[in-house]
């Protein structure tokens, strides 16, 4: 069942939507331009766009390595598969986050340890230690919709028990934690490309990057089969390469990013000053050793679901991200989780509400969401 087509027809009725792929893409001929090359080539696979963008995609965040690999989900994937991770190991990671978080630790062989969160809705570090068992491998810092984890914490838990820290830094690109970027604070960082991240490109994409030489060289061959040469592996690895097409999408995209960037913030700020002065809401405190790229704008509202659907009416795409934690998602059970272990996660999932906040969302949006907002609340 392909439920995204029904998706896509159902956002298209808002008049302020998450989805922007119409906006950002309008000239599309720049775009096609260098798809055109590479079918003139035919470098489709691993072609020198595909370097470019690494180059490019490091370079901004001030990290030595980056490898282009299929997806967000691999690339945490690959990165537990380099770190010599596996059947029976341990990985920690918040229960309140995404499916692809979670993933990438079973399909390895793992198996996900969570932990609660705090009303940042990053992992809780003081869950963290007592989780910890001989089997522990790893920790898995998700750093949620853009806000980095206090990943001082996470290196000293991680050096004390010499585990890996890798960073799930999907939502997190530009982000900074004391001026040093995300996916730069543990061994490996870990980056979406979907089409609705804040680099993104016409389909599936992810990018790893490092400081690491070692689990550079690995990475590469890890991803595409383990190839030293057309005849010869160095070890068993995967296809999970990015797309020289997906490269050349990136390339472009790539050079508005700062500006994108910006607006992101700039939109987020206005909503905390105007939003904050609503008591049925639960704003962020936003910390001055952060920069928060804002993938979507969180917060905690009273009667949420009310809140949502009222919005939704008024043309406002306000979403869920996330109604069901980890732990209670079906598959998680054989794990030994259930309903109840996790009281912030579950507590947050019911009154988490998110809206749009990138840069095709106007002044006058913005005013219409909070205007919006304080009517809902005006009633109830």
């Amino acid at each position: 069942m392909n439920y995204l087509d029904k998706q896509y027809k159902n956002d298209k009725k808002f008049k302020i939507k998450h989805n922007y792929l119409s906006e950002q893409f309008r000239n599309v001929n720049r775009y096609l331009k260098r798809i055109n090359n590479i079918v003139k080539k035919n470098s489709f696979t691993l072609g020198k766009e595909v370097r470019e963008f690494e180059n490019i995609f490091k370079k901004n965040i001030n990290s030595k390595y980056a490898i282009g690999v299929s997806s967000g989900t691999d690339a945490i994937a690959l990165s537990l598969r380099c770190l010599n991770i596996g059947y029976g190991d341990e990985v920690i990671v918040p229960s309140f986050t995404f499916y692809a978080s979670v993933n990438p630790i079973v399909s390895v062989g793992a198996i996900p340890v969570f932990v609660d969160i705090k009303n940042d809705f990053n992992m809780d570090e003081k869950d963290i230690e007592k989780r910890i068992t001989k089997k522990t491998k790893a920790i898995l810092a998700v750093h949620w919709a853009g806000r980095i984890c206090e990943m001082e914490k996470l290196k000293r838990i991680s050096s004390k028990y010499k585990l890996k820290l890798v960073e799930d830094s999907c939502h997190a690109y530009l982000a900074k934690y004391k001026n040093k970027f995300a996916g730069n604070l543990g061994h490996l960082g870990c980056f979406s490309l979907h089409p609705l991240k804040n680099v993104n490109v016409w389909g599936d994409g992810g990018m790893i990057v490092t400081n690491n030489k070692k689990y550079y060289k690995k990475i590469l061959l890890l991803r595409n089969h383990g190839l030293v040469n057309r005849d010869q592996i160095e070890i068993f690895g995967q296809n999970s390469r990015l797309d020289t097409i997906q490269a050349a999408i990136g390339i472009e995209m790539i050079k508005s990013i700062n500006q994108l960037t910006k607006k992101r913030i700039k939109n987020a700020k206005y909503l905390d000053i105007r939003l904050s002065k609503l008591k049925q809401l639960n704003i962020p405190k936003r910390k001055k050793k952060l920069r928060e790229v804002f993938q979507f704008y969180c917060f905690l509202a009273k009667n949420r679901n009310r809140l949502k659907k009222f919005l939704n009416k008024k043309g406002i795409d306000a979403k869920i991200h996330y109604p069901i934690p980890m732990h209670m998602q079906k598959p998680s059970s054989k794990f030994g989780y259930r309903r109840g272990m996790f009281k912030m996660s579950e507590n947050i999932s019911k009154k988490i509400i998110s809206l749009p906040v990138h840069e095709f969302v106007k002044k006058s949006d913005l005013d219409y969401m909070i205007n919006s907002i304080c009517k809902f609340y005006s009633y109830t």
